[in-house]
């Protein structure tokens, strides 16, 4: 697997590392493409030539594959890509967090909120207390501190209703005295 990674610039940078990319490196003002990280390894700055923007890295709400083709017709997996170097203007606000909650293309938009299921807020003394009784059910043991909960239904327990008591299966009597048949009963 090859090493990539996804560079996001403003437009005008973008136009700057194309010339950059096309033209011949010794002829090109813009000399240099450098990016460095500070020690908490998340923000940064980004240098082309003489001029520097902010950078942070940030990880994406979800793994991106990266494909390549040598004849067009059949594509090979080259990496697995799951964080985004984020390039900003000067005046630009950066973004809060570890993490892009949007995607590479305009349906991702926001994605962390409109796709995925949200985690939910659990106390660790709960998990905790639930995985030792768990063990000790494994074990054969009992579990402590029960606490029955009675399930919400407009404030109350709602009663079950008493199950009708069952009839005999006797067939009943028409007018003319024979008892009534199905089209099924023609066994005899």
């Amino acid at each position: 697997m090859e090493e990539q990674f996804i560079l996001r610039v403003p437009p005008s940078v973008a136009e700057r590392i194309e010339r950059l990319l096309n033209e011949n490196a010794s002829s090109s003002a813009d000399g240099a493409l450098d990016i460095s990280f500070s020690e908490d390894g998340r923000s940064g700055t980004f240098m082309i030539g003489n001029e520097t923007f902010p950078a942070s890295l940030l990880d994406l709400p979800c793994i991106v594959e990266s494909y390549k083709t040598y004849d067009d017709n059949v594509l090979i997996k080259t990496a697995d890509v799951g964080q985004i170097i984020m390039v900003k203007e000067e005046g630009d606000t950066s973004v809060e967090g570890v993490e892009y909650k949007h995607g590479l293309t305009p349906p991702m938009r926001d994605a962390r909120r409109r796709r995925f299921r949200r985690e939910p807020d659990l106390n660790p003394e709960v998990v905790a207390r639930v995985e030792k009784d768990l063990l000790n059910i494994m074990s054969g043991g009992t579990v402590e501190n029960v606490e029955t909960v009675a399930p919400e239904a407009g404030g109350q327990r709602k009663k079950n209703a008493p199950l009708p008591s069952a009839k005999p299966d006797v067939p009943t009597k028409s007018a003319g005295g024979e008892p009534e048949r199905s089209d099924s009963d023609d066994s005899m």
